[in-house]
């Protein structure tokens, strides 16, 4: 009668448990970053082909003056900070001239908020709506048109830094953590994007 497992039989079955959890861990890992590759290319690209785009067709500045979707009323090249999630304005500048929205997934469109304005994502600790807003910001002492996104995964933002600058450099380069909207950033490259287990969300301002 058999007692029970051999050292060899329970070797094998927990190398074959191993590799079953490390085949799991594998495809969270592939699903995240296929997550964290949708979100620069459906939010932050398509926003920044939104600008471009406009910029090329009109010759002015998205979210400059009231005429592009801004608040003052004379233009200078500057954009006025403007949360696309709550106004219509930005989105109305751009199809007045034939452009798409960028399509994302919390709903709204065709006018109605958030129309582009904010998306759903999924980080590794913690889920979150990252709120996007066109606006400018102080870089290393001149005024920067930018995208400035708030309530973003740590580990979203450092993957983001990474498909953007090579490198997870949060103080340089055009993908930088930024505290507020109305921040002066300097380039330093010391500041780093913290831990993702503790801090857990941070704001990101990327240049365009």
């Amino acid at each position: 009668m058999r007692k029970g497992f051999t050292l060899v039989e329970l070797s094998i079955v927990l190398i074959i448990i191993g590799l079953i959890i490390g085949g799991v861990m594998k495809g969270k890992d592939m699903i995240n970053s296929s997550k964290q590759k949708k979100f620069m290319t459906t939010f932050v690209k398509g926003w920044q082909v939104a600008v471009n785009q406009y910029e090329d067709r009109t010759g002015q500045v998205l979210g400059d003056g009231t005429a592009n979707g801004g608040t003052a009323a004379a233009t200078n090249g500057i954009r006025e900070n403007r949360n696309l999630s709550t106004t219509n304005q930005i989105q109305a500048a751009l199809r007045a001239v034939g452009l798409d929205v960028p399509v994302t997934n919390t709903g709204g469109g065709n006018g109605t908020a958030p129309d582009g304005g904010s998306y759903n994502i999924d980080g590794k600790y913690v889920s979150s709506t990252v709120v996007g807003n066109l606006n400018a910001q102080q870089v290393n002492g001149s005024a920067r048109n930018v995208f400035y996104m708030t309530n973003v995964p740590t580990d979203v933002a450092i993957a983001l830094d990474t498909m953007i600058d090579g490198s997870p450099s949060a103080g340089t380069g055009d993908c930088r953590i930024s505290a507020a909207a109305n921040t002066n950033l300097t380039d330093n490259a010391a500041t780093t994007w913290g831990n993702p287990q503790t801090t857990t969300r941070v704001n990101v301002t990327v240049l365009f």
